[in-house]
């Protein structure tokens, strides 16, 4: 006899009980077969696994678009470059050259070989990992806390501590415009369509322009606390943002209309990835463990379980692997000692 989902309780469904969805989200009657499907998947494939990045904590960690590689930025002033192998990460190179903490980075959307890093030191710089070197360093106005890369790879834009926001040419490495905001201006991102310019902010707001022309197209009160991080879905039909509620809220991208909410997590979420397919969503904050929902329900497919917040994750570009780093204390010698360590979830548990 089939027992009703009900009575199974909230942790047979992999869901978080009641209450967890957003009021306006239909509860489903189980688990769908693709979440069935990737906890299996995931029952087998449930390591994590370290690896020596750096010589204080990991603030940003990225693939590059053909999945080969994997960079992390520290609050020790270096980028570091991994090469994935069959289960591993073999660190490749380091990247010196910040006067101050590498707090965000990014790669090229379509050269696996370009990345940018953003830092406290008023500049940016652009390193190629054929030649492990710095190919460009552009000056700022102020410390840069925020970067990320158009779609078409022609535009770099980079946010800093006093809410400006630079558009560098990726060619000429020129600022092409520069936009001094009013509000607190926390994660920037081009939409999939690189047409228009989405920023997060301190007033829970998601504002919108127009790009090229970076004329207000539109703002959404997307949550009653400060909105942190926004990520677009691969394929196009959703962004997600998350915010000091503690609330992740994913979005339709045409009808710019939240179409559900995610809440197991307490505390406010820092970071968010899509999986390659669209159909995972993982968050992450001071929570011990990152959360790994199935995009169409909400429901929980699977969590992570870490020692400490967690600052940043990134899906692998084609496989489900998560790539992370958290605030980590290197027990062993001395517990105020920062570990600097880059996780990878997903790993086969007998590797």
């Amino acid at each position: 006899m089939a027992v009703p989902a009900a009575a199974m309780g909230p942790s047979a469904l992999g869901q978080s009980g009641p209450g967890s969805m957003a009021p306006w989200c239909s509860v489903t009657s189980g688990p769908t077969r693709y979440v069935l499907g990737m906890q299996e998947l995931f029952r087998g494939h449930s390591k994590t696994r370290e690896f020596p990045a750096h010589s204080a904590k990991v603030h940003s960690v990225a693939w590059s678009c053909d999945g080969r590689r994997l960079a992390s930025g520290s609050f020790d002033k270096t980028a570091s470059v991994f090469l994935l192998e069959k289960d591993r990460l073999v660190k490749e190179n380091n990247y010196r050259g910040h006067g101050d903490s590498v707090d965000q980075l990014c790669w090229h959307p379509s050269n696996p070989d370009l990345f940018v890093t953003a830092s406290g030191d008023k500049t940016i710089r652009i390193w190629d990992v054929r030649t492990t070197k710095c190919i460009a360093t552009v000056n700022t106005k102020g410390e840069n806390i925020n970067i990320c890369w158009s779609p078409d790879g022609q535009t770099i834009a980079v946010g800093n501590k006093d809410d400006v926001v630079t558009f560098i040419d990726a060619k000429t490495h020129r600022s092409k415009a520069e936009e001094q905001f009013k509000f607190e201006v926390n994660e920037i991102s081009w939409n999939n369509d690189n047409n228009m310019f989405f920023l997060t902010n301190g007033n829970g707001c998601i504002n919108i322009l127009s790009y090229p022309e970076l004329k207000p197209v539109q703002s959404i009160n997307a949550h009653p606390s400060n909105c942190i991080c926004i990520k677009f879905d691969p394929m196009g039909k959703y962004f997600a943002t998350g915010s000091a509620d503690a609330l992740v809220s994913l979005w339709d991208v045409d009808e710019l209309v939240c179409v559900r909410c995610f809440s197991r997590l307490d505390w406010p979420v820092r970071t968010l990835s899509f999986s390659h397919d669209g159909k995972m969503l993982a968050s992450a904050s001071e929570d011990h463990f990152i959360d790994i929902a199935e995009v169409e329900t909400g429901d929980k497919l699977w969590e992570v379980q870490c020692e400490s917040p967690t600052f940043t994750v990134a899906w692998h570009p084609k496989r489900p692997l998560l790539a992370f780093a958290c605030d980590d204390k290197d027990g062993k010698y001395d517990s105020s000692r920062e570990a600097g360590t880059v996780k990878l979830f997903g790993l086969p548990n007998d590797s």
